[in-house]
């Protein structure tokens, strides 16, 4: 008898603590399931709020409204034709940050991975992750004391040699508010996600893949160009546009740095020759902007999430490609 009530006592606690266990599996889980809808909910409100906002200025008349047919000393016939050269100057001054900093910030990851000792790496990663706690006007101002005066030199070289080719045409900007200079800028701004992301990748390439090329005879650069690079493709694809999504919506430090014109123009030399921002244009004229003036503003906000958010989602696209071929790669052991 006094085996039959040890068991029973032994049931009961089981069923106490599964029900506990059940309790705080269902909390959990109902908490993490609030996080998520709540995050498609604020997007979904950030959405609805521009195009609430945004729609008066889209379907008005700018040739014949009297707060929109001169604006900003334009006549601009319509909505379309104001935001698209605010919208190129976005995707240029960005295209100009990836170029220069996509492989400096893949070189990093490389030589992070690759190349640096054990004692060097974790430091040196740690540095570079703290970039993307600067706050973006401390950048800009930085790019408006330092990087304009360096780069200037750069732009009479650029110009004098290269000067045939559309790109370095003058005349070259004497106080630097170049798109140059912005390009810059947002490229070392653009720095910790792209290395952070390529870094991450490259430490998860199979090491089966990296010792069979290396016991083949390669030389540790041609074991990253056949084992690890093709491995990591997709991953830095997905890095890159996420450093796009990055440099898109960036706005105080290029409003600091470049003197701009809304119009489309490729020039990176020249003074107030340089495409406008969407979001530098909305921080220099949103305060003092009528109420219809703003909603343009919010309409070209618009069209700069609805090309962020495609850009992000392409790259979230890729990297979930690129882990699941991750987790089917097969693997010995771990990195150090």
């Amino acid at each position: 008898m006094a085996d039959v009530a040890q068991k029973g006592d032994v049931t009961t606690a089981s069923e106490n603590l599964v029900g506990k266990r059940r309790a705080g599996d269902s909390f959990f889980l109902g908490l993490s399931t609030t996080a998520a809808a709540s995050i498609m909910v604020i997007l979904a409100g950030v959405a609805i709020f521009l195009i609430l906002k945004g729609l008066p200025a889209i379907t008005a008349n700018w040739d014949t409204n009297h707060d929109l047919a001169g604006y900003q000393n334009k006549n601009w016939g319509s909505f379309w034709n104001y935001v698209g050269p605010l919208l190129w100057g976005s995707l240029w001054s960005s295209l100009i940050a990836l170029v220069l900093g996509a492989p400096v910030a893949i070189g990093i990851a490389l030589f992070i991975s690759h190349y640096a000792p054990r004692r060097l790496a974790g430091p040196l990663a740690y540095v570079v992750d703290l970039l993307a706690a600067v706050p973006s006007i401390v950048f800009g101002l930085w790019g408006v004391i330092v990087m304009r005066p360096f780069l200037t030199p750069l732009a009479e070289f650029l110009n004098q040699y290269l000067g045939w080719i559309p790109l370095f045409r003058g005349p070259v900007s004497s106080t630097g508010s170049t798109m140059l200079a912005g390009g810059v800028v947002l490229a070392v701004m653009i720095l910790p996600i792209v290395t952070a992301l390529t870094r991450e990748i490259f430490l998860q390439t199979p090491r089966l893949n990296e010792e069979a090329a290396l016991a083949l005879g390669a030389t540790r650069w041609e074991m990253i160009r056949l084992a690890v690079f093709p491995y990591a493709r997709s991953g830095m694809i997905s890095a890159i546009l996420l450093g796009l999504g990055r440099a898109l919506g960036e706005t105080m430090a290029i409003a600091l740095i470049i003197s701009p014109s809304i119009l489309f123009s490729f020039a990176v030399l020249t003074d107030g020759y340089n495409s406008q921002t969407i979001a530098g244009n909305i921080a220099n004229n949103f305060p003092i902007a009528t109420d219809l003036q703003r909603s343009a503003l919010i309409g070209t906000g618009l069209m700069l999430f609805v090309v962020s958010l495609a850009v992000n989602m392409l790259a979230r696209g890729i990297i979930g490609r690129s882990a699941t071929r991750s987790r089917k790669a097969p693997k010995i052991g771990k990195r150090a």
